[in-house]
């Protein structure tokens, strides 16, 4: 059924159900199940219950886990991996893949794109607010990453990271 409406479901989550006001605000008509509902006609995989916020952005080949949430304004295009219990915060922006630039004697903007590597968030994890995480990460079980730190290489389970390019602050256990 997915695959046969599945471009149904992705238009309408665009065009009006990712608009509807705020989960937690005081108009309710119900927007969180709804965005809930909607996802499941288009993404990869939707855990229950999720919580997708007003105004995020999400591809088609998402995958989320159980007691998972994307922020308000967030970016998760295709190709990436949401585990259980995830927390983000609004406007992180995750990149799967980025545009080419090794030849010299080419303009950039005609090399195309690199290849996609997908991105993997574990569970138990809490993305702060404007994290920007680049191709081919993986964060790892536990791991918390700070507000506005750009997650350039794989962060350890339980790690806590933060900082432009991201790094290792201490450890939860």
């Amino acid at each position: 059924m997915r695959k046969i409406f599945g471009g149904g479901y992705y238009a309408l989550y665009n065009l009006l159900i990712k608009h509807l006001p705020k989960n937690k605000g005081k108009i309710n008509i119900g927007q969180k199940r709804l965005r809930q509902w909607c996802c499941k006609g288009f993404m990869d995989h939707v855990g229950n219950p999720v919580n997708i916020q007003k105004n995020a952005t999400v591809g088609r080949r998402v995958s989320i886990g159980n007691y998972s949430g994307i922020g308000p304004n967030c970016v998760v295009p295709d190709h990436v991996t949401i585990g259980n219990y995830v927390m983000m915060g609004p406007n992180c922006f995750f990149v799967t893949k980025n545009h080419a630039f090794g030849q010299t004697d080419l303009p950039m903007v005609k090399q195309g794109y690199t290849e996609t590597k997908p991105i993997v968030i574990e569970d138990d994890v809490w993305i702060g607010y404007g994290v920007i995480v680049l191709p081919g990460v993986t964060v790892g079980t536990g791991a918390i990453v700070g507000a506005g730190a750009v997650v350039t290489k794989d962060v350890p389970p339980y790690a806590i990271v933060g900082g432009n390019p991201a790094r290792v602050i201490k450890y939860r256990k």
